[in-house]
């Protein structure tokens, strides 16, 4: 099963957000506001477990969905990308 790095961003304001590491949270990143900081990066098998986690480490409800797609593995091609991008 593929697992991708995703970063916890904060903004000054407090609001939060979750985005892929590499190029595909480049444009999450982009929507961040000017000093925003990053909390903690993760490693998620899927969408559904990377906002598991996420609502976790936020002191929130668990995470619920009825995206059935949201628990369905990350395709391996994009872990590939990610690794390539790290590299």
């Amino acid at each position: 099963m593929a697992r991708l790095i995703h970063e916890l961003w904060e903004e000054p304001g407090g609001l939060t957000a979750v985005c892929l590491a590499g190029p595909d949270g480049d444009g999450g990143r982009r929507s961040l506001a000017q000093n925003s900081r990053l909390v903690s990066v993760f490693e998620a098998g899927s969408h559904f477990e990377a906002m598991t986690t996420y609502h976790e480490r936020m002191g929130w409800a668990p995470y619920a969905t009825t995206e059935a797609g949201d628990r369905e593995p990350y395709p391996e091609s994009w872990a590939e990308r990610q690794r390539a991008a790290v590299s």
